[in-house]
């Protein structure tokens, strides 16, 4: 008789164990995912970093060659901002998805905007071209990113494959973790 009143308690036991283990394993795949994030984000830094330096802004002593009053090169500035103000959302919360769709679209707006600047008949439209120095500085930094960009949708992917898996599920719903959203990575 005693034998079986101990059963239930090794039963309840081992749940909780398996519960906190369960617990610990999301929580410390959603710390990879944002460590993932933190990463790709001070690529991204470097990306805004980059156009600040190469279109720096004019002012009254010392136009910038890159402005003069130009909405091309004004919108190599304006996709960079518009880069830098979703990265601000998205650093408070990187595993929301609409934020990291932002994101994404803001890292494209940018793309656009360079390759934009890179093409030979640039300079034609908004005056002179980039020096060689900022696009080879530029593909570097798009080949960090996008490898920076694969750890955090791997992380990301781990992470949701992990919350989704039962019963894990029942956890992941008691206590609020949600799937996120990777980033697409740019070709």
């Amino acid at each position: 008789m005693e034998s079986s009143s101990f059963l239930p308690w090794v039963i309840a036991a081992v749940a909780l164990f398996w519960a906190i283990g369960a617990y610990n394993r999301l929580v410390r795949l959603r710390s990879e995912a944002k460590h993932a994030f933190a990463v790709l984000e001070s690529e991204l830094t470097k990306q805004i970093q980059l156009v600040q330096e190469c279109v720096p802004p004019e002012d009254e002593q010392t136009p910038s060659q890159f402005t003069g009053g130009s909405a091309f090169w004004g919108g190599l500035q304006g996709a960079a901002a518009q880069l830098q103000a979703s990265l601000a959302a998205a650093r408070n919360r990187p595993l929301d998805p609409e934020r990291i769709a932002a994101l994404g679209a803001a890292q494209e707006v940018l793309s656009t905007a360079w390759d934009r600047a890179e093409r030979d008949d640039a300079h034609d439209l908004a005056g002179p071209r980039l020096p060689e120095n900022f696009s080879g500085e530029r593909a570097q930094r798009v080949h960090v990113t996008q490898a920076a960009t694969e750890q955090f949708n791997q992380a990301v992917a781990r992470y949701n494959d992990a919350i989704a898996q039962f019963p894990a599920i029942l956890l992941a719903w008691l206590f609020g973790f949600h799937p996120g959203r990777g980033l697409r990575a740019r070709q």
